[in-house]
């Protein structure tokens, strides 16, 4: 109506509004409707509310607008409520309005309500309105934006017309969700049906080469861009920055970026995010200069790139003086992403205390802000802090996301809480979460607090299952020892054709070396070599190890000394290949030859050292390596004591043995008591039983051996009265001897047999 046209402010809105009341043109459905709008675009949802209830009978198409209203003031929440509200009355106003639905499921995937999203969706179809184009293409945009792209492509291959905008939408929804492949496959249907693509599709096709990381494929596509004039597109210009910078072609990026010439805000971001992305945070600190100088304005984005290199390079000053310019711009209340991006910043220097400070300051409304600080608990091992920051959240009333979720079940492994994870579950499964994320976050959850059959019950019911979901369910089973079950979820992924890449060989190479299994070893190293993955140093090391510990040294040296390039860890698992083998003086040698390469030895380096020379016996040369630990600032631990302890008990020096353990600042556990007490037997020391026993006491461990060790020990004595109480203090700890078994693999079949044991004989 050209009435409302002049309206440009709320208050020449609200004289007109006046106008039409006393005329008794308010009640007018057109001019209603075009009041509720106005209203609403003008800030004042509560106008556009008074002039809905206030009309005698609104219809569909007016509730339809109200509905809209609330979508552009991003109150989702308040759509679907008043939505079930109408559909529990079956008000009149919900029944076959077209116009209504793109906005509800707009609500439902932007809260992450797939249970509404699914029943809005089957009320379409029960309505007849599926075949309608707009909204056919507001199902596929709701599938994609929550991940469900089995619908997303199910709507669009039923699509009776296919637009543009629809081919853009699905093309979207497979590169937005991880699927850049299936995406670019897309397109190229799409040019085979003859649908010319326009600036917003090529923004998800460069997109998609970015994320392949396909240089080739992204040049292509910058000469269709230029070719078909589309470069004026400031957008698109910014996706072919970033596409080249994933590519890790710089200098293709700095080539757009110079030819572009407009010096807008987006495209400095977009080059200082490019040098981000690839590591050069110095070039990316300089850019943002070049950009101050040239007198360009920065925005939110522009300061979470700059606050990702301070963090990245460890500049703290820098980072507090970036974080200063924000405030001084008041840009720290803008965007809620400025604030998780300065806790990331501070927890990267150690100052977490600064991250707690930042989530009051911030406000407790925004639940990126509390995913960040969760993730950064759990990241830093901080689990209980993490698991309670989550427990506070859900008590403030804030809906966790899919971030939220995984990052608290991730905490609940690492403290080993499987009450805590179970209670997560429950609430992942009550609201109907089906997100892929937290799906494998759970199955890790559960496979590492040792509930491997729970995990794999997971893992069974979710159809569509990814690389890492069948990476994270392998792990889980090689973790908890059930290496046969480990290996038949790789044969079964790699018999069905199904992707494989390096974690997936490097857990399977794990079960092998966990069970000795040799010839499935080698059937795996084989597979390796001929699916054309590129060396990759830690499958390298896992074959190094593997190798030693299914008894084939040769083999597991001719993979060591082939190795491109060699981790502290590679050297420590060939020394400790040596060491398993009894072969001190090749540890050694290899011990001096990794001081020669420049690589400084770690705490699990001289722990394999130690091992080393306990299994050979060889006292002074444990107590010099041992003595050499404090020279390259490594600190003894327990296994570092347990082992020295072991070595003297076992040569006979108990009060060695016991004088390190009386210098040791920090508390004792089991094994190292354990340790000299089996030097204690071995060697007649009798006199030093008792207090050993004492110190057992006051620990607590479901170990067995030692309790059996010290049993035996009373009764060699003839002091079966101790024997007997040493037996009963096990019995009423429910601790019970689990008989030990050995396995061997003969002619492609694994024996397990235990002491006295003949059923293979």
């Amino acid at each position: 109506m050209p009435l409302f046209r002049s309206c440009s402010t709320l208050r020449s809105l609200t004289q007109l509004h006046a106008h039409l009341v006393v005329t008794g043109l308010h009640n007018g459905q057109l001019a209603s409707t075009k009041l509720l709008e106005s209203y609403a675009q003008m800030g004042s949802l509560h106008s556009s509310r008074l002039v809905f209830y206030a009309h005698p009978s609104p219809d569909s198409f007016m509730f339809g607008v109200l509905i809209k209203c609330y979508l552009w003031h991003r109150l989702f929440d308040q759509v679907l409520s008043l939505y079930h509200h109408h559909i529990q009355k079956g008000s009149y106003l919900t029944q076959n309005c077209s116009f209504l639905y793109p906005s509800v499921l707009k609500a439902a995937s932007a809260v992450s309500d797939l249970v509404t999203g699914r029943k809005v969706h089957g009320r379409i179809v029960t309505s007849g309105l599926d075949t309608d184009h707009v909204i056919g293409t507001s199902l596929l945009g709701m599938y994609g934006e929550l991940g469900c792209l089995n619908n997303a492509r199910k709507v669009f291959d039923e699509m009776p017309v296919r637009d543009l905008v629809s081919w853009s939408s699905v093309i979207a929804c497979y590169v937005e969700n991880g699927w850049p492949k299936e995406g670019l496959e897309m397109w190229r249907w799409m040019a085979s049906e003859g649908i010319e693509p326009d600036s917003v599709t090529m923004i998800s096709v460069a997109e998609a080469c970015g994320k392949v990381g396909c240089l080739r494929l992204a040049r292509s596509v910058h000469g269709y861009v230029i070719q078909k004039e589309m470069v004026g597109d400031a957008s698109l210009r910014n996706s072919l920055i970033v596409t080249y910078s994933q590519c890790g072609y710089l200098r293709g990026a700095k080539g757009v970026f110079e030819s572009v010439g407009d010096g807008s805000t987006a495209c400095w971001t977009s080059m200082i995010s490019s040098y981000n992305q690839n590591g050069c945070f110095e070039e990316a600190i300089d850019a943002f200069r070049q950009m101050q100088e040239s007198d360009v304005e920065v925005n939110v984005v522009t300061m979470i790139s700059v606050l990702c290199c301070c963090a990245r390079l460890g500049w703290l000053k820098e980072g507090k003086s970036v974080h200063c310019f924000i405030l001084r711009r008041e840009m720290d209340g803008a965007d809620l992403d400025i604030g998780p991006a300065l806790m990331d910043f501070y927890a990267a220097c150690w100052k977490i205390s600064s991250c707690n400070n930042l989530l009051c300051l911030i406000g407790n409304s925004s639940v990126i802000s509390w995913n960040t600080l969760i993730s950064i608990y759990a990241r830093e091992n901080l689990n209980e802090e993490a698991m309670m920051l989550f427990a506070c959240m859900l008590g403030k009333g804030l809906m966790p996301d899919s971030f939220s979720l995984a990052s608290s079940i991730s905490a609940s492994a690492g403290a080993g809480s499987i009450q805590f994870g179970r209670q997560i579950h429950g609430h992942v499964t009550k609201r109907g979460f089906v997100d892929e994320f937290v799906q494998n976050s759970l199955i890790d959850m559960y496979s590492k607090c040792g509930f491997v059959d729970l995990a794999y019950t997971i893992f069974d019911k979710i159809r569509e299952k990814s690389i890492v979901t069948w990476n994270c369910m392998i792990c889980g089973f090689s973790q908890n020892g059930i290496s046969v079950e480990a290996l038949k979820i790789f044969y079964e992924m790699y018999f069905n054709c199904l992707d494989i890449n390096e974690v997936t060989f490097l857990s399977a190479v794990q079960a092998c070396s966990n069970s000795g299994y040799l010839d499935k070893g080698k059937w795996i190293h084989h597979k390796l070599i001929v699916s054309g993955l590129q060396k990759d140093l830690y499958i390298d090391t896992a074959l190094v190890d593997m190798y030693a510990k299914c008894g084939d040294l040769k083999t597991a040296q001719g993979v060591f000394d082939n190795m491109p390039e060699k981790s502290v860890v590679s050297w420590s698992t060939m020394i400790s290949a040596y060491g398993i083998h009894g072969q001190l003086t090749a540890a050694t040698t290899l011990f001096t030859k990794m001081l020669e390469s420049n690589i400084k030895p770690n705490e699990v380096t001289f722990m394999n050292i130690l091992s080393s020379c306990r299994h050979a016996g060889s006292v002074e040369e444990g107590k010099f390596y041992f003595n050499l630990m404090q020279n390259y600032g490594v600190l003894p631990n327990v296994e570092h004591i347990a082992s020295i302890v072991d070595l003297l008990s076992r040569a006979g020096d108990i009060d060695g043995a016991y004088d390190i353990i009386k210098s040791t600042c920090f508390p004792i556990d089991a094994s190292i008591w354990g340790a000299l007490l089996n030097g204690c037997r071995i060697h007649g020391r009798v006199d030093l039983v008792k207090n050993i026993h004492k110190e057992l006491r006051k620990i607590r461990t479901d170990d067995t051996g030692y309790y059996t060790l010290l049993s035996n020990i009373y009764a060699e004595g003839g002091n079966w009265y101790e024997s007997r109480k040493v037996r009963s203090g096990m019995e009423e700890l429910g601790l019970k001897k689990v008989p030990g078994y050995s396995s061997i693999e003969i002619d492609k079949k694994t024996y397990k047999f235990g002491a006295g044991d003949t059923s293979s004989e």
